[in-house]
């Protein structure tokens, strides 16, 4: 079985081919776009990434030694996303879907990174912490859908990190050679600002205030790579607390980072502490399945397709706010 997996839920065009047996990946191409300034414009994005699907499509293709005939059929991220960008993978696999006479198999994206890193970890029965840009969950499986456990209330992890470093003048790119410019500005911060807030409300991360005050403390005069030190050991700080609670009523024994934020050294060296302490084993996604990427849809659709999951293509509508808790998951009884 080969299937052909289509990632555009934000600012990268990805197109993967899963197989049965491993390797299981056998092709993962993307094309990112990175503004020259300020954030992700929606309708920009958008643009760049319908400009880059046919180079993409034709490269995975390539490397897989494989053609359109060869694929069983054709899964694509729906959501959750921006509108704009998920429409283009969605018109993509309906036409690769009608014109191939292919099944369409509809993904939620934040299902595909928790399962691209169970397959390539190893991770059985996890905690999944799944940070990126857009999200911030904890979330485990039960009962045929995975539930969110804890989640931000406002802006994401990611989202934080980006917007601190975007107005502070240290990005775009916002992570070079693996490490967020955040992260590497941190390393020559020693001083603890005191009046950056730590809030976690029950279960559930805020982290809009987070970056008020730290951008407040940054017009002061504080020292920037104080104030990077500090707004990084809070923020992960909030992430493992909310972590530790999830492993201890769930009473789950591994833990799983996912997502683009799942590559910082710095948040990995928190999460060891916190498995260790819960004596859980701790999992991180490699780097190039941590950020957004079509082979973890691929896999996903394939574990779907093997398990009956299909959508025609006039009902294949995109969902930009599709959460993780809406999907059951029949693979994984």
């Amino acid at each position: 079985m080969r299937i052909l997996g289509i990632e555009s839920t934000a600012h990268t065009i990805g197109v993967g081919i899963a197989v049965e047996e491993a390797p299981y990946i056998v092709a993962n191409v993307k094309s990112t776009y990175i503004p020259e300034k300020g954030g992700i414009h929606p309708r920009e994005s958008s643009r760049y990434l319908a400009e880059k699907a046919p180079e993409v499509l034709r490269e995975a293709l390539k490397r897989a030694g494989l053609s359109m005939d060869d694929i069983d059929a054709v899964a694509v991220a729906l959501g959750p996303g921006l509108g704009p960008s998920l429409r283009v993978g969605a018109t993509l696999a309906r036409a690769l879907a009608i014109y191939y006479g292919k099944p369409l198999i509809p993904v939620n994206h934040a299902v595909a990174h928790i399962e691209i890193g169970l397959i390539t970890t190893g991770a059985r029965d996890p905690v999944a912490v799944y940070l990126s840009g857009g999200n911030t969950a904890v979330i485990a499986h039960h009962s045929r859908r995975y539930r969110v456990f804890g989640e931000t209330l406002d802006i994401a992890l990611g989202n934080l990190l980006d917007t601190f470093a975007r107005e502070a003048g240290l990005g775009p790119p916002y992570v070079v050679n693996g490490i967020h410019v955040v992260d590497r500005c941190a390393e020559k911060g020693s001083r603890f600002v005191s009046e950056l807030p730590y809030i976690v409300k029950g279960q559930d991360l805020s982290f809009a205030g987070l970056l008020t005050a730290s951008l407040r403390s940054l017009r002061r005069g504080a020292s920037l790579e104080d104030i990077c030190y500090t707004l990084r050991e809070i923020a992960y700080s909030m992430v493992v607390e909310v972590t530790e609670r999830c492993i201890s009523h769930t009473g789950k024994k591994e833990i799983l980072v996912v997502g683009g934020v799942a590559a910082s050294p710095y948040l990995r060296e928190k999460m060891e502490w916190a498995s260790k302490h819960h004596r859980a084993s701790l999992y991180v996604v490699p780097p190039e399945y941590a950020v957004d990427n079509g082979a973890m849809i691929a896999w996903t659709g394939l574990l779907a397709y093997r398990s009956g999951v299909r959508i025609a293509v006039e009902e294949s509508y995109i969902k930009p706010r599709w959460r993780v808790d809406e999907v059951d998951t029949p693979w994984r009884e």
